[in-house]
């Protein structure tokens, strides 16, 4: 019944170099990113055992995990692609992504602005969690958040466009303790391209969330 699989990476474990180490990106997609697939599967299949049996009293449970590793599964899955080796900078009219650049200056009043905040919300997630730009399809406006572990502190319907993975798994072997470190580095190897796809996508769905009766 297995539904979800490992995407392959989009560049080789030495593309993101020197932010982030081979050793990293290798633990990190063929280890963690893997489990996460593993267990979503396995979670459906014990739900479908769980119906089967009608043993009710095991849902709770299962509905969580199945919400932990699918959440873990597609947040690692845009992370792979949100990063490049030649990446970096920010969105410009120049490159295609002046659309992007209009939104998140408007969001956020400058891409500094927007940077600051990123930065800081992936930099203080307590525990393992994420910093996300996410485009949020009620006022069709980006907006950041923190994600707690793989799913708490989010808007129902944002779809997440950029996500910076503040797990320890994803930085500690290269920056050890410095957390802050890690995410300033990721600026330097973001997709902006990939980031920019992202948001047009995210907005043509934009009034499927809310149909008027």
């Amino acid at each position: 019944m297995a539904v979800y699989t490992l995407p392959e990476l989009p560049y080789d474990y030495a593309a993101l170099e020197p932010v982030i180490s081979p050793e990293i990106i290798e633990l990190h997609h063929d280890k963690h990113h893997a489990t996460y697939v593993k267990g979503a599967n396995d979670t459906l299949e014990q739900l479908a055992e769980a119906r089967d049996k009608e043993s009710w009293g095991a849902v709770n449970g299962l509905e969580k995990n199945l919400a932990f590793h699918l959440s873990g599964h597609i947040l690692h899955s845009i992370y792979w692609h949100n990063m490049t080796g030649d990446g970096g900078g920010e969105p410009l009219e120049a490159d295609g992504t002046g659309e992007l650049a209009d939104a998140i200056a408007e969001a956020f009043g400058s891409f500094a602005g927007f940077k600051a905040h990123l930065t800081k919300a992936a930099a203080t997630t307590q525990g393992s969690g994420w910093g996300v730009l996410a485009f949020e399809p009620v006022s069709e406006r980006l907006i950041v958040e923190q994600i707690y572990d793989h799913q708490g502190n989010v808007g129902q319907g944002s779809v997440p466009i950029l996500v910076f993975d503040a797990w320890e798994h994803a930085f500690y072997l290269q920056y050890k303790n410095q957390k802050v470190d890690f995410i300033e580095a990721m600026w330097r190897v973001v997709n902006w391209q990939d980031v920019a796809k992202r948001y047009t996508a995210a907005k043509a769905r934009a009034n499927t969330l809310l149909l008027a009766p």
